[in-house]
Order: structure tokens, then sequence, then C-alpha cells
């Protein structure tokens, strides 16, 4: 049988296959290898082997078995690396001479052989290009012999690199050896949405990817049970709505509306699942999960509607529950006196009688308390109301100092329609409703009414503000 190791190149997406001749080559050597056209350094992909005749012949056809020449040296590296450099520097001028040409074509890369004397122009097209002029040219350009390669998308996108929708580099950057056909019927068997900008990769043509996982697929379907299909279990009919297959897991939504994963190896056929096999001649799918498997789910909701079936069948008994448990007697909320100190006893009896009362245990006189607009809902007693009404705007009152000095209790005055601010009702005005001293002076003057015999004018004064003779803290009028 034959010998062969592959080796890989920098622009060819696939291994190609050499005879090691004796040289030694071993996985991760680079080496020089003889091509169809010239001499060429690649990396050796794995360690030599011995493969079958119809093998052989199916990898490489009708072509030869090339054979290795040597293993690189560190000369052979640094020739290559030089090589590389000169290959990057030809790019813009290949560039410029395919914008000059006005060719539909792009370019991808230049390399030059080993031995110097060749250099290979890669470039992308969908159609085929006359580039017989531009050969010339680039040959005048770089002073050795131009060969062109037209090479397809998928090749472009190996030979640039790049990165995938997963965030790794790109397969058929990495590690592919070959372009497999990939269907859209793969996409579909793996319930990926037929969108064309989430299932093609970078050079626009479908995901290889795709192709790797779609035998894992396809052999989970055909073991599982179809979707939609009814499963029995112990808490009722399941639906199956959902397929977990990296994991070989299958969603079942129960009559409750909740959803449980189930491991395709736990599900079991029943009887009838066997007769309908046997009648049709097809593989026999599981319909059934039984209540073990139930019980190994880590699932509080599944293990509460468990319990509770075990009730309702009378294999767990009703808890008892004591009803001292469930009932608690509330606390009595205890009333205050009137002076702050808590009560002892019903009715807002103090605990040691009063001393206002004159004997124990006689209730004590609560003062009613008033409430005010404004005051924040906050009781106010009858010993504070002198003093909110002190508060209250002065033109309302009289001064309070004159009705301490004659000790005459304070008369509320009440505002009414046409009696001159309430001086009706008392003999002197408030300081905020006396007249003016430009009135005052036309009283003394003239105290007569006009020629048409109707009383002058008198001009109102806005309320809320203070007076202007006002004087001293007792509120009294501006006259004293």
């Amino acid at each position: 049988m034959p010998t062969v190791i592959p080796v890989k190149f920098s622009y060819i997406a696939r291994d190609l296959w050499f005879d090691p001749a004796g040289t030694g080559a071993q996985e991760g050597d680079h080496v020089i290898c003889a091509t169809e056209r010239g001499q060429e350094i690649g990396l050796a992909t794995a360690d030599a082997r011995e493969v079958a005749q119809e093998e052989l012949s199916a990898t490489i056809g009708h072509a030869q078995l090339r054979e290795v020449v040597r293993i690189a040296t560190d000369e052979d590296l640094e020739r290559a690396d030089e090589l590389a450099r000169r290959g990057e520097e030809s790019m813009p001028a290949f560039r410029r001479h395919v914008t000059e040409s006005g060719l539909d074509m792009k370019p991808v890369g230049v390399e030059y052989l080993f031995d110097g004397e060749k250099a290979v122009c890669y470039f992308a097209a969908e159609e085929r290009v006359d580039f017989r002029q531009l050969v010339r040219d680039l040959s005048r350009e770089f002073h050795v012999r131009i060969d062109m390669r037209q090479i397809g998308v998928r090749e472009e996108a190996a030979i640039v690199g790049g990165y995938g929708h997963c965030g790794q580099e790109l397969c058929c950057r990495r590690f592919a050896t070959g372009f497999d056909p990939v269907s859209i019927r793969m996409a579909k068997e793996q319930d990926l949405p037929l969108n064309s900008t989430k299932i093609s990769g970078a050079c626009g043509r479908l995901m290889c990817c795709l192709r790797y996982e779609f035998e894992a697929y396809r052999d989970f379907k055909s073991r599982a049970p179809k979707r939609n299909a009814v499963i029995d279990t112990p808490l009722g009919k399941g639906k199956i709505v959902e397929y977990d297959t990296p994991k070989e897991q299958i969603c079942l939504r129960l009559e409750n509306g909740k959803q449980i994963r189930v491991a395709l190896a736990d599900m079991t056929a029943s009887e009838a699942a066997h007769k309908k096999s046997e009648e049709l001649g097809c593989p026999c799918r599981p319909d059934t999960v039984t209540r073990e498997v139930l019980d190994r789910l880590e699932s509080p909701d599944v293990q509460m509607a468990l319990a509770e079936l075990d009730r309702k069948n009378g294999v767990l008994a009703e808890p008892e529950v004591d009803a001292a448990d469930l009932f608690v007697e509330p606390k009595r909320r205890r009333r205050r006196s009137a002076n702050g100190a808590p009560s002892g006893e019903k009715g807002g009896r103090p605990a040691g009688g009063s001393a206002s009362s004159g004997g124990e245990g006689a209730p004590t006189a609560r003062r009613r308390r008033k409430r005010r607009p404004g005051d924040g809902g906050a009781p106010v007693s009858e010993a504070a109301e002198p003093q909110q009404a002190s508060r209250r705007r002065r033109h309302h009152q009289a001064g309070e100092g004159e009705a301490a000095g004659q000790g005459q209790q304070q008369v509320k005055r009440t505002r009414r329609p046409g009696d001159k601010g309430g001086q009706a009702a008392a003999g002197s005005q408030p300081r905020g409703m006396q007249p003016s001293r430009k009135k005052q002076g036309s009283q003394q003057q003239g105290g007569q009414p006009g020629a048409d015999g109707a009383a002058p004018k008198r001009r109102r004064r806005r309320r809320g503000g203070r007076g202007r003779g006002g004087s001293g803290e007792g509120g009294a009028p501006a006259g004293e």
C-alpha cells in the first residue's frame, strides 16, 4: 500500500497528499514539495500513513503522486518569509492594474513560488474574464512570469480569513480540508430560521457548519416522537413542543400549562406503539413517561403536582393542622387618658384614680378637642384655642393689649357685607380697616355730603395687608 503525508499550502483550501520518499517528515514540519507549478513550501498536517489504492485513486484521481523534496531548513524558512513579504508588497500594483484595465474582477492575493521564477495572482469573479492584456502589464511590472488563477467566493474566504457568527475563526480557514456541498434542507432539518443573513457565512454562501451537525439532527429525529405528538404521563397528557438535540431531550407541555424536559432515553414505548410499528413496518417511537422519570426531575412544580396527585389517590394522608396555629388572638389597643398616660381599665379609667375627680376610680373628664381646617387633622384643645386665634390676621380682631388691660373677654367679630368691616358691632375699627389720612382730612374739613346729596365714595383697602399706622404687638389701632 502506498504511503502518503498530507500537506497544507497557503492559497489552497484542502490538503494535498505527497509521497514522503524517505525524508522522515512528521506532523508540524515545513516541507519543500514538487508540484505541477514548481517547488512550493507547505506544512505537514499529519504523520505519514499507509492508504489503500482505492482511497488514493478517489482522492487524487488520475494525477500522479508527487514526492516531498526535503524538510525545510532555516534558510528555506527565511526565504519563504521574504517571498510572502514580496507578495504583500505586490498587491497595490495588482489592484491598480485591474482598475486601469476596467475588468470585472476582485484581486485576492499574489503568491511567489519558492523558486522565485513565477508569481501567481489570485482573483475572484462571477464570470470568465479576458485578462491577456493584464498579464502583459503585470509581467512588465514584476519582471517574473505571471500565472492568473480564478477562485470562488468560498476559496476567497478561506484565503483572506475572518470570523463567523459564532465568534470563532472561519472553519474553512482553520481546519477545513475541502468544500462539501451545503443545501437549504440541512437548515430545515436543524429547525433554523430560513433567513439568508442568519444562515450565510462571510462568503455569502450557506455556512459550512450546517453540514457538521446535520447527521446528528437527522438521527435524533428518526428515534424521537414527532413534534406535536401526545405523550402519556402520570400528570395527564403532554404535547411535544420542542426538541433539544445536543442534549437529546424533549420538551413536553402538560394540560395545566407547565413545561417539563425529559430525556429521550428515559421514555418508554407502550404496547399500542409496538403494535403500530409492526403494522406499518417503521421503527417504534416512545410515547410514555413513567412515574420514576418524573420523580427524578428537579422541578418544584412537578414534585408539588405529584404530591397533590398522591393525596387525591389516597396514598398520602391529609396533614393535620392545629387550629391554634391558624387563629391568633389580636392584641387589644390600649387607650390613653387626657394627660397622656395609658389607662389600665376599659372606658379610659386611670389605674390609680385622678386628683381632679375627687375619688378613686372616678372617670376623668375628657376635654373636647376641635379640629380646624389646615391643621393636618390634628385635634386642637380649647386651652390652645386663644393661641390659635392670635395667629389670625390682625384686622379680624381688636387689640389684645387693650382687652387684657380692661379685663374684658375677647369678642370674636364676624364681617358681613355692609357692616363696614365690623365697625357696627364694635366701637373702634380694626387697624386694617381704618380710613386713610387723606379721607380723614376730607371728613374733618367738609363732613357734609356732596352737592348732589350722595355721600363721597370710599376707596376700599385690599384685604390681608397691614395698616400703615400700626404699632406694637397688641394689635391696637393706629390712633392710640
